[in-house]
């Protein structure tokens, strides 16, 4: 089984996450931050993770070290869960969309680190959370750490979505019907889908 948990503790966040990729899609959050525990879990859901995230930060600051650490600990305990790779589909991509949202989500499980996150629409209006602190550069800069420490190469694109909550759900949900593709099981691929014969730096 393709599972993994990881603990990380510094003086601003202690983070416990265990991981199972070939999951149901069952999640348990609990992060403080109650839009980030939702983004979570339809990420669990849409992607077939199991997952159990369990944060407690330094909240009384901001959201800021808890939402970061939370993506770069949930990114570790992916790689960790894929080992290296061997015998996957590798590539994954999604549209979805959210009534008025729609987004797309294209990544590669490439062993290198890039987050590109394009606004498409026209005209771009701005993208605030409504009744909630979490904000747009929030949502970015967890992407980025999950990616980061994952190693994936993630292209997104927001085509629509007048909606703060909307357009995130989209992103996310896309996101994780990627994953869930991209870490499936090739029945015709026996090793590490690369011509380098290697994905991860183990």
């Amino acid at each position: 089984m393709r599972r993994a948990t990881v603990t990380r503790t510094t003086r601003e966040t202690t983070i416990r996450l265990s991981l199972n990729l070939d999951g149901k899609g069952k999640t348990s959050v609990s992060t403080g931050i109650p839009f980030l525990d939702h983004l979570l879990t339809l990420l669990g859901t849409h992607g077939l993770l199991d997952m159990s995230v369990r944060a407690d930060g330094d909240l009384d600051v901001d959201l800021h070290h808890t939402n970061e650490d939370v993506g770069l600990v949930l990114g570790r305990a992916f790689a960790k869960a894929l080992g290296d790779g061997r015998g996957i589909h590798r590539f994954g991509w999604a549209y979805v969309p959210m009534e008025e949202a729609l987004a797309r989500v294209v990544l590669d499980l490439s062993g290198r680190s890039k987050l590109l996150l394009r606004d498409q629409r026209r005209p771009r209006l701005a993208l605030k959370g409504s009744g909630t602190a979490y904000q747009w550069e929030d949502l970015e800069h967890w992407l980025e750490s999950f990616a980061r420490a994952a190693q994936l190469t993630v292209h997104i694109d927001v085509f629509s979505g007048r909606d703060f909550h909307h357009t995130c759900e989209a992103i996310v949900k896309a996101f994780g019907r990627a994953l869930r593709q991209a870490v499936q099981r090739d029945v015709r691929r026996r090793g590490v889908p690369s011509s380098k014969g290697r994905l991860y730096q183990q």
